[in-house]
């Protein structure tokens, strides 16, 4: 019987979704983000609270300072639909409309932005997500020469 051999591990990127389907994922995640934001109203949420709270999700990235691969770790943990809905089952049971309204506002900002294309972060750096590599300004302006 032969010993095992246990593979190199080394983080693979999953191909960018279809273009139809990236388009549908945004869509998906912008009409999410709206009901969210429906559901805090209809809670009559302050607006103050939710201008105050609504990057807070993005104090995460700074996990980035110890490096791409903890730097993902948090980011995900923090725009994760799952951690949203633990803390929205948590303040449903509890009768928290404080703490409902502010997976709510958690809510809303995940989905603005998966709708602008900051999907859940791969450890191989910020700009590889699930939705697609992230491309900065110069790299979505088109440099060819103009044809003559």
């Amino acid at each position: 019987m032969s010993p095992a051999v246990s593979p190199a591990i080394s983080p693979v990127l999953s191909p960018p979704p279809a273009a139809g389907v990236t388009v549908l994922l945004r869509l998906e995640n912008l009409a999410l983000a709206l009901l969210a934001a429906l559901a805090f109203h209809a809670l009559s949420g302050h607006w103050g609270l939710f201008t105050v709270l609504f990057l807070a999700p993005d104090i995460a990235m700074l996990g980035y300072l110890a490096g791409p691969s903890t730097g993902a770790r948090l980011y995900n943990l923090a725009h994760s639909y799952v951690a949203v809905a633990s803390v929205a089952a948590l303040a449903w049971t509890a009768g928290s409309a404080l703490w409902l309204q502010i997976a709510l506002i958690w809510c809303a900002h995940i989905g603005v932005d998966r709708a602008l294309g900051f999907g859940l972060k791969y450890p191989s750096g910020f700009a590889d997500t699930h939705l697609g590599r992230l491309r900065g300004p110069a790299q979505t302006r088109d440099v060819r020469a103009p044809a003559a």
